[in-house]
């Protein structure tokens, strides 16, 4: 089976409010694939339905060649989840948790010794590997759940916005992170309102908007979707006075200045590509009108 992840149909309602709304998606093997969305589009209970932890009303799921509902057991054990906080034991060492976490995963003593030394190495924890959790700073705690997501390396790896709450610098440092699990193999899927984030990990991006996919494909096919690059006037004060789309194009870029020349405007030309920005807000508008139709 070519496909880590497969969804067919997916639904789920709490307290009559359908909070996913009939997905339909599937994701490669070794890929890293996305999940954006705002607060509240349906993202966490996505990803408990697919790790398990939440039962569908209805639809299928399969992860890792297993389908969720029947086999439970099956997906669990080719899985890791690292949800919004990180879930690590403030009184214990680094090491120690992840010591204690490979002898749950049913390692022997010494086998779980050496696991934890390779991950504590391999995750950049090993000068505060001695330190109580409680004295890491966010990224440290968020590098070290994600070594213990690898006490036995999975072959889907979940990440429920795991960037949230940390400051830039830790944020970049474990997209480095995500692009060497992903190249060493592993399948990624990853949620985050981070509409950056997306655009700098993701192979493909799926818009989830009031539990329903608005838009799916790789970051370069969304931005497709909103058109092409615009030239843009400024004034000294960076206002905008005028802008001109263009198909992106040598051609068209000059036919958009010669416009500016033959109007004598003057100011600061810049040259604005689509982003995530504007395919969220574009397919979301859009959503919403559909909706209220």
């Amino acid at each position: 089976m070519d496909q880590a992840v497969e969804v067919r149909g997916l639904s789920k309602a709490f307290d009559k409010k359908r909070v996913v709304d009939d997905l339909d998606f599937s994701v490669s093997r070794g890929e890293v694939f996305a999940l954006l969305g705002p607060n509240g589009a349906g993202k966490t209970t996505t990803i408990n339905i697919l790790t398990t932890l939440t039962a569908a009303d209805a639809g299928t799921a399969h992860v890792a060649g297993f389908d969720t509902r029947t086999h439970p057991s099956e997906v669990q054990r080719r899985i890791s989840l690292t949800g919004q906080s990180a879930a690590v034991d403030d009184a214990l060492t680094g090491m120690e948790n992840v010591v204690m976490f490979a002898r749950l995963s049913g390692l022997g003593r010494t086998d779980a010794a050496r696991r934890a030394t390779e991950l504590i190495s391999r995750f950049d924890l090993a000068e505060a590997s001695a330190r109580a959790v409680r004295t890491f700073s966010g990224g440290m705690r968020r590098r070290l759940d994600l070594a213990l997501s690898f006490v036995v390396t999975p072959e889907v790896l979940f990440l429920d916005e795991p960037t949230t709450g940390l400051d830039t610098r830790s944020r970049r440092d474990l997209w480095d992170l995500i692009r060497t699990l992903s190249a060493a193999g592993t399948t990624v899927f990853l949620t985050t309102q981070y509409l950056e984030e997306a655009d700098q990990l993701a192979d493909r991006i799926a818009v989830l908007h009031d539990g329903r996919i608005a838009a799916l494909g790789t970051p370069a096919e969304l931005k497709a979707r909103v058109g092409g690059d615009t030239v843009e006037l400024h004034d000294d004060r960076g206002n905008l006075l005028r802008e001109i789309p263009t198909d992106g194009s040598v051609a068209d870029l000059r036919r958009a200045l010669d416009l500016l020349d033959q109007d004598g405007e003057d100011g600061v030309v810049t040259l604005r590509r689509p982003t995530l920005d504007d395919v969220f807000l574009a397919v979301t508008t859009s959503s919403a009108t559909k909706e209220h139709a």
